[in-house]
This record gives structure tokens, sequence and C-alpha cells, in this order.
């Protein structure tokens, strides 16, 4: 009873924020139910400071629901659908990962940005978005402000995307099992990697290339989990090194992401149970509650965020979101022309 009395308030305003945002990210899917709810949380913020009644509850949402959404995101993935494309589609996406996580860390070398800003942009850029970022963010212990940023930038990119993508491929004369691999590995978000999946079918009726794409980003989404785990075992190491006498106050078991061996369990269970014939629209509303806690989890971060800082701040995350972002294409279209696809 006294959990609920401190957590309720600020859940209840968590809450009362996602759902309208749910919806309206049903109604404009290119911009997504996660960007309305952060820009929402950052406007109120700028009226009303969030008081002690409700920040307990605002905190929890942005560290603890975040994870939940994490968790039941691994409901998505059937891993032996995955399996079957990731022959074609595991060195383009080994290779782009690899791109972007190096060109984030060269410009956090060079441009001196934060490390945990760069982390998270490098990480969004290359494997899928708002939910790579959800799942890094408690493993390097990012704040609020971070998580912010780093999702407004990928959001921008994401919306240029589904926009120029499209065209770019036809220019380019990608054929449909091409531009569904570059669209399934040089768009950051799920829901992105769907709208441009769609508008290319529109412009070419029959091309059904919605599913591959859509495979190919999932396959993506896998890589969450060796980021990660690597990332909790890089801080650990960190810490030891320059923590001193304070060494022993700091082991892997404090940052180890737990909430990820769950999202693998999930993904086993639905892999197990639809090869038992169980259909996949069985794990349908647990995807659908993974979606709207992620929703949640951004309203509260937003509420968390100081927007005026997050603009004048902008400069240096955008680039290297922008350098991330044209770096990845460009390697998802030069691997496609090294292996024959295109």
């Amino acid at each position: 009873m006294t959990q609920i009395k401190k957590l309720g308030p600020g859940l209840a305003l968590c809450l009362a924020l996602a759902v309208p945002c749910w919806l309206l990210g049903k109604a404009f899917p290119l911009v997504g139910g996660p960007v309305f709810a952060i820009l929402a949380g950052m406007i109120i913020s700028l009226f009303y400071r969030t008081k002690d009644r409700t920040q307990a509850g605002i905190a929890y949402t942005s560290k603890k629901v975040l994870q939940y959404a994490v968790i039941l995101l691994g409901f998505g993935l059937n891993l032996s659908e995955i399996a079957k494309v990731g022959a074609t589609s595991l060195p383009i996406i080994v290779s782009t990962i690899s791109t972007s996580l190096i060109v984030s860390f060269l410009l956090y070398k060079l441009m001196k940005m934060p490390a945990n800003i760069s982390t998270l942009i490098g990480v969004g850029s290359s494997i899928c978005g708002g939910s790579a970022i959800a799942a890094t963010a408690p493993v390097i212990g990012a704040d609020d402000e971070e998580i912010a940023q780093s999702i407004s930038v990928i959001f921008l990119f994401n919306i240029v995307a589904a926009l120029i993508f499209p065209t770019l491929g036809g220019m380019l004369g990608l054929s449909n099992e091409g531009f569904g691999l570059f669209a399934g590995t040089a768009v950051n978000d799920t829901s992105s990697v769907t709208a441009t999946a769609a508008a290319w079918d529109g412009m070419h009726p029959g091309a059904n290339t919605l599913d591959q794409a859509t495979i190919v980003k999932l396959t993506r989404t896998l890589a969450i989990i060796p980021i990660t785990l690597a990332l909790a075992i890089w801080r650990t190491a960190r810490a030891r090194r320059t923590g001193g006498g304070q060494q022993s106050s700091f082991s892997l078991k404090k940052v180890f992401p737990f909430f990820i061996l769950f999202f693998v369990l999930a993904s086993v269970i639905t892999t197990v149970a639809t090869s038992f014939g169980v259909p996949s629209s069985v794990f349908q509303p647990f995807k659908e509650l993974s979606k709207f806690f992620i929703i949640m989890a951004m309203a509260a971060i937003g509420l968390n965020t100081d927007l005026i800082k997050l603009v004048r701040t902008g400069g240096k995350p955008i680039f290297m979101g922008l350098c991330c972002w044209v770096a990845i294409a460009a390697v998802s279209l030069g691997m496609q022309h090294v292996l024959g696809i295109w």
C-alpha cells in the first residue's frame, strides 16, 4: 500500500499522457507514439515542474517500466523466421552495426561528446532506434535528458529516411529484395521501417517488401543482446580501473542487464510455441503492451527533461546522428553490391 501511495500519482500522470499519445501514434505511424509522448512530456515540463508527489512514480516509469517494455518486446521475435532471412541479411546487418558504432566512437573522441549520448546514438542508429536506446540506457546509467536527446536525434533521421528512401531506391534501381534489405538495415525504428517499406510497395504494386524488411529489422533487434552485455562488462572494467579504493563497491552483477535474459526467454517461448502450432497472434497483446510501456516511459522521460537545454545542446548529437545515418545507408548499399544483390 505504501508503494502504491508513493508511485501511484506519477504512474497515473504518465498513463494519462500515454493513452492519447498511443492513439496519435496509431493515426500517425511515421511519427509514432513514443515521439508524441516524449514531446508532450517535455512541453508539460516547461509549465509544470514535477513535485515530490509525482517524482517517484515518474522515475519508476522511466526506468523499470522501460525495462518491462524491452522484456515484452521479445514476444515479437520468432527466432525461426529470423534464421530463414539471416543468411542473406546477416553480413549486411553486422557491417552496418559495426559502422555505426565505429563512427559514433570516432566522433565522440573528435568532438568530445558526452559518452552516454554518443553510445545511445550509435546503438540507436545501428540496431533498432528507441528499443535499443531503452535497453542500453539502464546498462550505461544514462539519465533522462540523455535518453531524450538520443531519441530526438533518431526520430529526426527516421522521418527523413521514410520520406526519401523509396524514391532513392527507385533511382538506384534496387530490386524488391534489395530495397527490403536496405529498409531493414538502414532505417532505425520499426515503425519507420514499416512506413518506408509500405511506401515502396505502394510505388511498386505486388512488391511485398514489407514482410522482408520487417524480418530483417527484427534480426537487427537481436543485436541488443551482445551489445548490452558487452557494455555492462566494459562499464565494470572501467569502474575497476578508475574506482581506486571504491572498486569493491562496483561489480558486474550491479549493472548486468538481467532484463535482457527475460527478453531472450520471451523470444524462445514465442519460437517454441509457434513451432508447436500456436498462432503468432496469441503473442500480439504482449507486443502491443510493450509498445504502450515504451510510450509511458517516454512520457516520463519527457517530464524529466529540460526542453530549452535540449535545444541549446542539440547541434553535436544531430551531427553525430547524421554521420551514423549516412554511413549506415552507404554501407548497406555497398554490401548489397559486394554480395551481388544489387
